[in-house]
């Protein structure tokens, strides 16, 4: 609130002072500037106290109290990290050292015992102003947060959640998409095609906020209707092909230069033979040997959406009966922690190697390695993983 608003008697001041006569002089003083709202405290135990019982626009801080100054309150009120209100040191001109103390501790402003009211009209003032428009941009921030949310619901909204109805013949299907703060492109799909086969996929649009996340939605619609387009009675399409079609549509008049690295297979569940097609990701994992290895080799094609026409192709697979596969996005490898390493392809495969081959225990078990890496550091991009398992 401004200093003009305080003449309507909506602004509540805290003054902290043990001198009787500082109080009344400022409370004179306030009254006159039209600030009627005033809360007196004579120390700074009764300062904090106060503080806790009620919610105050500004507070005027002595430096020099018994039982507790104003250094000790401000130091308090520093280290709880609470919403307090912004505070006014009042100080003698011989005391800036503590002045300077205070402001590193969070004062907005200091004031002269003196109490001149010009003075003290324009320091509320400029301190109440700057309390609005933090209020402002905190309303703003919390809409953002709301908007940005309801995004991310979006995008789970479009992937799908019942791998029992995707799977087919001997196959069972589990994934998981964790969104980074900012709207991303991850995506995955299971889809069953017909009796026998099953197509999944993983992508990852470059960029991130709504570009990448539309961009990820479109890309989700083109594969499931080129791969709609492509089969046939009996016939599983062909991931190069579905591949190729998806990528022209994503390059024709791609002037944000947006691409979407892709790993996209059709699988027979009641075989385990498939094949698959990778564009600028990274490979999948087979498990249920020794030890995990990577599916291969695999041919390595770009990534969709840079150019038109590119002949994107496929290569065979088989699962043997007990053996799963693992894909997965690149915000699992490239996880970073507090201090800025990655969690990397080594700890991936080792997570892998004690995951089993259930899909949602695999899928499940690497979420949690890559959660215990980062130990709270904030998640940069989006992490996706999709497991599918073979009983045979």
């Amino acid at each position: 609130m401004s200093a003009q608003q305080g003449t309507d008697g909506d602004v509540e001041i805290l003054v902290v002072d043990d001198s009787s006569f500082n109080r009344l002089v400022l409370k004179r003083r306030l009254g006159e500037l039209g600030y009627t709202k005033v809360t007196m405290a004579e120390d700074g135990v009764q300062g904090l106290a106060a503080l806790e019982r009620q919610r105050f626009d500004v507070v005027l801080l002595d430096l020099e109290m018994p039982n507790l100054d104003g250094i000790g309150v401000l130091e308090q009120l520093h280290a709880a990290r609470g919403a307090a209100p912004p505070v006014i040191v009042i100080s003698a001109l011989t005391e800036m050292e503590k002045i300077v103390r205070c402001i590193e501790l969070g004062a907005e402003d200091y004031l002269p015992k003196s109490f001149d009211p010009p003075l003290l009209r324009a320091r509320l003032g400029a301190v109440l102003e700057k309390k609005r428009l933090r209020e402002v941009a905190d309303a703003r921030l919390q809409a953002l947060e709301a908007e940005l949310e309801s995004a991310r619901a979006a995008q789970l909204s479009l992937v799908p959640r019942d791998f029992l109805a995707a799977a087919t013949g001997a196959l069972s299907v589990h994934a998981a998409m964790v969104p980074a703060r900012q709207v991303g492109g991850d995506l995955y799909d299971c889809l069953r095609l017909d009796a026998k086969h099953m197509l999944f996929a993983v992508a990852d649009v470059s960029g991130k906020g709504a570009p990448a996340g539309l961009t990820m939605a479109r890309t989700l619609g083109l594969i499931r209707a080129a791969a709609k387009r492509l089969s046939t009675d009996g016939a599983a399409p062909d991931p190069g092909e579905i591949l190729a079609m998806a990528n022209d549509d994503l390059s024709a008049e791609n002037e944000s230069q947006t691409f979407v690295t892709v790993v996209l297979g059709v699988i027979d569940g009641t075989t385990g033979l498939g094949r698959v097609a990778v564009a600028g990701h990274d490979l999948p994992v087979v498990l249920g040997g020794e030890a995990p290895r990577l599916l291969g080799p695999l041919r390595r094609q770009p990534a969709l959406g840079v150019m038109e026409g590119i002949p994107y192709a496929s290569d065979a697979f088989a699962l043997a009966p007990g053996e799963s596969l693992f894909c997965y996005s690149d915000g699992v490898s490239e996880a970073e922690d507090n201090q800025g390493g990655f969690f990397g392809q080594a700890r991936l495969m080792a997570a892998l190697a004690e995951a089993g081959t259930d899909p949602r225990t695999v899928v499940e078990a690497v979420l949690r390695a890559v959660g215990a890496f980062a130990d709270g550091a904030p998640q940069a991009d989006d992490i996706t993983a999709l497991a599918l398992r073979h009983a045979g």
